[in-house]
């Protein structure tokens, strides 16, 4: 009969953590913030039921992103879908199309002026990207936003 010892025991458990994770792969997307800015190229309110803003109501947003301190050029752009559910609250999600990836974004908005929303997923150099969004408006006509993604894996 094979015994293991506490000792044992307890010099597996310190190499393992020395050792990182055992037996799972890493992420390809580690802790790291993404800054960027977005300009809104497009806006489609679909009004759906009684006129005016309504349980059910679209808004779809489509935006240039850019790195103005790599390109004066647009690096990508953003697909935002969003439906209202009650006053100005709705739910959304959305893409955005960088360089080296994708990552996909989720949750509510009350305000388009300043909202969180989770990174749900990513691919590319963003595959298994986890975290958020935060958005701030910078700019009301042409809309641009300040966007940063804080990536936590």
């Amino acid at each position: 009969m094979f015994r293991i010892g506490v000792t044992s025991i307890a010099m597996f458990g310190a190499l393992v953590l020395a050792s990182g994770s055992f037996g799972t792969s890493s992420a390809a997307t580690g802790p790291s913030q993404i800054p960027i800015s977005g300009q809104q190229t497009n806006f489609v309110r679909i009004d759906i039921g009684r006129k005016g803003r309504s349980p059910g109501d679209t808004e779809i947003t489509r935006q240039a992103l850019y790195n103005r301190r790599v390109s004066d050029k647009a690096i990508g752009h953003s697909s935002l879908i969003c439906t209202f559910t009650i006053g100005p609250e709705r739910v959304c999600r959305g893409t955005f199309f960088l360089p080296k990836g994708k990552l996909v974004v989720g949750g509510s908005i009350t305000f388009r002026q300043v909202y969180e929303l989770a990174v749900t997923g990513g691919t590319g150099l963003y595959d298994n990207g986890r975290g958020t969004l935060t958005s701030t408006r910078i700019k009301k006509s042409p809309r641009r936003e300040f966007l940063l993604f804080r990536l936590v894996g």
